[in-house]
């Protein structure tokens, strides 16, 4: 990559790090959204370097937090998330380019109109849900991962309408992304491998990712939670929006 190309996706990286900080989501999004939107990369180089970016991200944030994570849900959660990313992986490589966008293109409706829905009434449930609740979360959300590279969705939405407080929202939501992220960069390694490129990439932006980490932890944007609440809904509105508009393209609709 050129020092023009580099010095862009590192300002791409520190703007999705400082928004993964502080609402426990979004670093691959925006990175993986821009960077391919800018043609500064292709998309399964940068997947990677997310993948390894987030575990920096997460090695950083977490450390001094990890008192704010409900272990019982997040345990109940990634016990759905792990083995059902795998069957994502495999049912994708027996499903048709042609089914696989149709489910992507229903995935993004659903979230668009879940997403909508919650942004105009940004509420917590008065109830927490049940365990069994965050295990099929979690088992769609790895499905998700596996077949569309995308697992937050689901978990997202069901973690922010939560009676939690935003603390422990925002770092379960770390602590699943960083063990999805491990898994994949664990699959890649002893199937492919990863190149030079990947590695020189990762290296330079570990600092970067590190004190923009540091920098989002002490100076948080000043909004209040229902404000961060519909942010974050907004946002996945635009997730499923991209979606859509991936799967009409793949099947030749557009």
């Amino acid at each position: 990559m050129s020092l023009l190309a580099t010095s862009l996706l590192l300002l791409v990286i520190a703007l999705g790090t400082y928004f993964q900080t502080v609402t426990g989501f979004g670093l691959a999004m925006i990175v993986i959204g821009i960077s391919s939107g800018a043609s500064l990369t292709s998309v399964p180089f940068i997947a990677t370097v997310v993948s390894l970016i987030s575990l920096v991200n997460s090695a950083v944030a977490l450390p001094r937090h990890l008192h704010h994570i409900d272990w019982r849900l997040a345990n109940t959660t990634l016990l759905g998330i792990v083995p059902s990313s795998v069957i994502g992986v495999v049912l994708l490589n027996y499903l048709n380019t042609q089914a696989s966008s149709v489910l992507e293109f229903l995935l993004g409706a659903v979230i668009v109109y879940s997403g909508i829905s919650f942004a105009l009434r940004p509420r917590q449930r008065k109830t927490e849900s049940s365990l069994k609740s965050f295990f099929i979360v979690g088992f769609v959300s790895g499905l998700c991962g596996g077949l569309f590279g995308m697992p937050g969705p689901p978990i997202i939405f069901h973690l922010y309408r939560q009676p939690l407080e935003m603390p422990v929202i925002r770092n379960m939501l770390l602590l699943i992304f960083a063990c999805t992220s491990f898994s994949r960069t664990f699959y890649e390694v002893i199937t492919t491998g990863l190149d030079k490129d990947t590695l020189i990439i990762s290296a330079i932006a570990v600092p970067c990712v590190a004190l923009v980490t540091l920098l989002a932890q002490r100076y948080p944007p000043a909004i209040s939670a229902t404000t961060l609440r519909r942010i974050t809904f907004i946002t996945l509105v635009i997730i499923g929006l991209g979606l859509i508009m991936g799967s009409i393209k793949n099947l030749g609709l557009f």
